[in-house]
């Protein structure tokens, strides 16, 4: 049976395979960073991080206080000028970068933490188990996620934590749904019924055997659903619905509304930070799934 496990299965600690995932990882790196869309994507989206992280250390000023003229244009004090009631923009936008990624970030965990261990026991119990469970998940899948957080924040008021509770219930699904149809393809391969006849236990098969191989496909899914998160925490935002004690770049763009004729720079700067965030995630995205596909 060992002659007819594919390479693909290299973190089964059965047949001791394990210490060949490092190198494995080394090289979808290398191919990642060897297409052109892989390393603009990887190079934004880690600048994207670092912002967030170093936000509070390189921003010159407090985002939500007065430091200067109102509408001020760009100069060497504010480089992106400042908004109607004198406050920094620059600062802002890195101040938004930390709250739109704490808000993705904190969504894909919830999703991450409901939608893989659901579509792995749907798929891998199969029957009315499955039939149940997917039931359950067309539920949350047509439900509307920006009609139901701008419902959740009228009544219960603007915050983070309801933000990302409502919209990490609400993203889920389509995980649960590839999650499952990677585990549906994999759960009858070789190396699988091989774990079987050494008496593996379904835990382990699960987590050891199918989890490795299926969660590549869940990471690209995830990598979009960063970027719709990003998209609708600015709108919200825009709309006046974010949390007022976090700075963020749709509350940015929704303020410079009534200074687009006087004050470009208001709306400009906001915009191309949310057009890199999205831009650099779908690139990533779309090299990896390249990447993986490739190595399928």
């Amino acid at each position: 049976m060992p002659g007819s496990i594919p390479a693909s299965a290299t973190t089964d600690p059965l047949r001791g395979e394990a210490p060949t995932a490092p190198p494995v990882r080394r090289r979808v790196l290398a191919r990642l960073v060897r297409t052109p869309a892989g390393m603009v994507g990887l190079a934004l989206t880690l600048v994207l991080v670092a912002v967030a992280l170093l936000a509070p250390v390189i921003a010159p000023f407090d985002p939500l206080l007065p430091v200067g003229a109102p509408l001020a244009s760009p100069e060497a004090a504010h480089p992106m000028g400042t908004d109607g009631l004198g406050r920094d923009v620059f600062s802002g936008v890195l101040h938004g970068t930390r709250t739109s990624l704490l808000v993705a970030g904190g969504v894909c965990a919830l999703a991450f933490i409901i939608g893989v261990p659901l579509g792995m026991v749907s798929g891998y119990r199969g029957g009315l188990a499955d039939d149940a469970l997917m039931r359950f998940t067309e539920m949350f899948q047509v439900l509307p996620r920006f009609f139901l957080a701008i419902i959740v924040i009228a009544m219960f008021g603007p915050g983070l934590d309801r933000l990302v509770l409502v919209l990490g219930l609400t993203s889920w699904a389509m995980l649960a749904r590839v999650m499952r149809a990677e585990v549906l393809s994999l759960r009858e391969r070789e190396f699988v019924e091989a774990a079987r006849a050494n008496g593996a236990s379904h835990l382990r098969i699960l987590f050891r055997e199918i989890l490795p191989n299926a969660l590549p496909a869940g990471l690209v899914l995830l990598g979009l659903i960063v970027a719709q998160v990003i998209l609708l925490e600015a709108s919200l935002g825009f709309l006046g619905l974010g949390d007022p004690n976090a700075m963020s770049w749709g509350y940015l763009a929704g303020q410079a509304q009534r200074f687009l004729r006087v004050a470009w720079w208001l709306s400009v700067f906001p915009g191309v930070a949310i057009i890199v965030a999205v831009l650099g995630l779908n690139l990533l995205v779309d090299a990896l799934n390249d990447v993986l596909a490739g190595r399928r």
